[in-house]
């Protein structure tokens, strides 16, 4: 099973020290220059540069700071951000704890309760994946905890809450379910956090820019038109439970290698890689409306993150990489970080 990719090559995945190691990863080729169409149609040999993905390009120190559940006096002048600043809790945190709502207005003499817990302090660049490796704990239970929604993009200077681990888990197996990505991680947990008054990078497209991977990319807010199929070919695993009781998130379809796989809608380019083992050449595409599609089991992937894309347009091609019996592709369409069956969402003919 081989994987060349022209938009990044493979990214070898950080494992933790002293933790357990996942399974092991099928093994690739090293990339190698592959034809990919260039901005004038024509084909040619292009050879991109290789950012390292974000969570390993702005490493995170474990500092948080743990605080004791209070109560806090609104003085003069105070702001939500400055009594989490006082308190050393996440203001989003506060604002739960004490039904407030946007915009989050608070009058002198109210009394706040401070919810107790392990605040950490993002910086600049941070990505959900890097917080959740440091501190060993499952990125999907930080975002429970925090309840953060659509677009899932950290903001310079909020506190995330940390929990502890789950009860009936070892700290090593806790530790070793953090450093084992999954697609809802990449969706939710994948950019880097940005400052209040940072503009994100706009999408381009053209499949050479290689944005530096702490820049953040602006994506979609409203999705355009319906979906199409990625490829045309059988239907061999179906959405739902799988026969040996493993959940199916998207569906897979049976293709010919080294078939075109297209965007099943104009979007953003969120990922391109393969951190994913069982998965191999991985795409995924941001829409707007909170949609997202994946595309699975590539072997040559044809975009950069923060490349804008319209539907039809070639991404990437078939393949039986990551652990596929067969060439296929692995197609998922999620709703926020909801799984949904693509095909009532596709045209019937």
């Amino acid at each position: 099973m081989r994987i060349a990719l022209a938009a990044l090559p493979l990214l070898a995945g950080c494992i933790p020290g002293g933790g357990e190691r996942p399974a092991p990863s099928p093994s690739y080729d090293r990339p190698q220059p592959v034809r990919a169409p260039t901005d004038s149609g024509s084909d040619e040999v292009q050879t991109l540069p290789s950012p390292p993905p974000a969570w390993q390009a702005r490493p995170v120190t474990a500092d948080a700071q743990t605080i004791e559940a209070s109560s806090y006096v609104v003085r003069p002048g105070d702001t939500l951000r400055a009594v989490a600043d006082r308190t050393g809790a996440g203001s989003e945190a506060v604002a739960r704890a004490n039904g407030l709502v946007p915009p989050f207005t608070i009058r002198v003499g109210q009394r706040l309760e401070i919810p107790g817990g392990r605040y950490h302090l993002v910086r600049s660049g941070e990505t959900g994946i890097a917080i959740s490796r440091a501190y060993g704990i499952d990125w999907s239970r930080i975002v429970t905890a925090n309840d953060l929604a659509e677009p899932y993009v950290l903001r310079v200077g909020m506190r995330v809450l940390i929990p502890g681990v789950t009860p009936g888990r070892t700290r090593l197996e806790e530790r070793a379910a953090a450093f084992k990505l999954d697609v809802d991680d990449l969706v939710t947990g994948s950019s880097p956090a940005i400052l209040a008054t940072q503009r994100p990078a706009q999408p381009t497209t053209s499949p050479r820019r290689v944005l530096s991977p702490t820049t953040p990319v602006a994506e979609p807010a409203r999705l355009r038109g319906g979906f199409i199929w990625p490829v045309q070919g059988r239907v061999v695993g179906q959405f739902g439970p799988g026969a040996s009781g493993e959940k199916i998130n998207g569906i897979k379809i049976a293709v010919p290698l080294d078939t075109p796989i297209k965007a099943a809608a104009d979007g953003v380019v969120a990922y391109a890689g393969d951190e994913i083992a069982a998965l191999g050449g991985l795409v995924i595409i941001k829409h707007g409306d909170a949609w997202t599609t994946v595309y699975g089991h590539a072997s040559k992937l044809l975009v950069q993150r923060g490349q804008s894309v319209k539907r039809g347009q070639t991404i990437a091609i078939s393949g039986d990489s990551g652990f596929a019996d067969r060439p296929e592709l692995h197609f998922e369409l999620r709703k926020g970080r909801t799984p949904v069956n693509p095909i009532p969402q596709l045209p019937s003919s």
